[in-house]
């Protein structure tokens, strides 16, 4: 029997990358390739009044323009979420393929279609756009103030969702009746992916009802549907295929330009179009990580045991929805795993504001939860003149505890022990008292955080996972899964698993890491 877990091997995808020798989605190409540029807003929030193409059917080499009044009235969501029976349960539809509603900075209006980029571009520069502006609300304190403008017009309040748990006990009684009460208010930036290779897709008709779309993305089953709902037309008129990935963590979990090149592969007879994003396009106009607004507070015993913590979060999920109130929610479902014997109370907001949407990004919603947990950790050790880790010792996960949230017994967990291992490899002791008495401008430090995270997007979504195992005439084997490469090394992972629960070497399985929805 081949063991293969615990070892190191070499990454199978590795030699072709180092090479040059592996295919991203602007490698691939086919003759005819017509190039797409949007007319993107200047204006942060405001209504089109008027847009001038003309100027732009005037450039050699530009085939057509479509502004927003071309393309369908329909409303679709750009989520990588699974697709859910229940209507209250998917994401929410809140984006047209161009808008006549600018929401935000670099907003699509129109889109210009010629034989190369640079014409294209030139000739989008050339559209000439008249704005209504708008009140711009940029934060929670503008956005849910009384009387603002909705932003999204099926929210008149720019709440997108607003959800209260609580577990423990009556967590307000608790925190009042604590020997030591410490509260903070902290929060997160939003930050942008900057994945290697920019959002890229193209897309043809190989015959007169059938779109094909190659994608750099990293759901590419999910482009598949989203693209259907977004043209009206059944989702199995559509496939997607993903060459190798330069890249994604999260913002190509979202459905980026795949629609916008459908369609106009769709109005312009199946010509192959490509729209190939600028990074100045990918800042603006894709996806970020969520910015959250905190307010904790936390309830301990003298001796260091959290009683209780109460968190009140507000998520600005920006100008669409995308992930939405997921990141929110997920964030809130994972960090009671932190510091599981505590009651916790957890109040999150996600809201509407004038800024880039907000998507998924590594961590999901558990980084900007885990530091405002943690900062008031800190807080709570100054308090009590308690070492940081030792109180993180007493507090954290330990197999055979109940987790407050849902009331499940954690099987396993390895928190304590890795604190214990991080304390000894960076010498946290000698250090704490070698920087006890420091004075003068420049003095050095040493902290210490935890971090909890579970798979899965739970409550938002319980997602499913499948792989296929083909075994070819020449002994080796095929292996298909749907988790996507981006980086992470998942193919050489999956491909580990396999070889171990089958015996055969590592070296004998070829991956399909070049999807294909079909």
């Amino acid at each position: 029997m081949t063991t293969c877990i615990g070892t190191s091997p070499n990454r199978l995808d590795a030699a072709a990358k180092v090479s040059g020798k592996a295919r991203y989605t602007e490698d691939l190409g086919m003759p005819g390739l017509r190039q797409a540029v949007f007319v993107r807003s200047t204006i942060a929030h405001g209504l089109v009044k008027s847009v001038d193409i003309q100027a732009a059917l005037d450039v050699p080499g530009v085939e057509a323009v479509f502004t927003y009044q071309d393309v369908p009235d329909i409303i679709y969501p750009t989520a990588g979420h699974p697709y859910n029976i229940l209507p209250e349960k998917r994401d929410v539809a809140d984006r047209r393929l161009l808008t006549s509603h600018v929401r935000q900075y670099g907003d699509e209006v129109a889109v210009v279609v010629a034989g190369d980029r640079l014409t294209a571009a030139l000739a989008a520069a050339k559209v000439k756009v008249e704005y209504e502006e708008l009140p711009v609300m940029l934060d929670r304190h503008t956005a849910l103030a009384p009387g603002s403008i909705p932003i999204q017009e099926a929210f008149p309040d720019n709440i997108l969702k607003h959800t209260v748990s609580e577990h423990g006990g009556s967590v307000k009684d608790i925190i009042a009746a604590s020997e030591v009460v410490v509260e903070g208010c902290y929060n997160t930036p939003i930050v942008q992916h900057c994945h290697m290779e920019t959002a890229v897709s193209y897309a043809y008709m190989d015959d007169e009802d059938h779109i094909v779309i190659v994608s750099s993305t990293q759901i590419p089953q999910i482009v598949r549907r989203v693209v259907g709902q977004a043209l009206d037309i059944p989702w199995s008129r559509v496939r997607v295929l993903k060459p190798c990935l330069g890249g994604g963590f999260g913002n190509k979990q979202d459905v980026l330009v795949d629609p916008m090149c459908a369609f106009l592969t769709w109005k312009m007879g199946g010509v192959p179009v490509q729209i190939s994003l600028s990074r100045e396009e990918v800042f603006t106009s894709t996806r970020t990580r969520h910015a959250f607004d905190g307010e904790i507070k936390m309830g301990l015993s003298k001796d260091g045991t959290i009683k209780a913590i109460d968190c009140k979060v507000w998520s600005r999920t920006g100008a669409y929805a995308s992930h939405g109130h997921s990141i929110a929610g997920a964030a809130g479902s994972k960090s009671p795993y932190l510091y599981p014997r505590a009651a916790l109370r957890y109040e999150a907001t996600t809201y509407y504001a004038n800024v880039p949407a907000a998507g998924a990004m590594r961590g999901y919603g558990q980084p900007q939860v885990t530091f405002i947990f943690d900062c008031l950790v800190e807080e709570a050790a100054h308090k009590l003149k308690m070492d940081p880790l030792e109180l993180r010792l007493k507090n954290v996960a330990r197999v055979g505890d109940i987790c407050q949230y849902n009331g499940h017994r954690i099987n396993a967990a390895g928190l304590y022990e890795a604190l214990l291992k991080g304390a000894e490899m960076i010498g946290w002791k000698k250090k704490r008292e070698l920087y006890q008495n420091q004075t003068g401008p420049l003095r050095r430090g040493v902290g210490v955080a935890c971090c909890s995270y579970g798979s899965n997007t739970y409550p938002a979504a319980v997602e499913l996972a499948g792989a296929r195992l083909i075994l070819n005439q020449d002994g080796r084997v095929t292996l298909a899964v749907g988790a996507t490469e981006i980086g992470q090394g998942a193919d050489t992972a999956m491909a580990q698993m396999a070889s171990e629960a089958t015996g055969i070497p590592l070296e004998r399985f070829n991956l399909v890491t070049n999807q294909d929805t079909d």
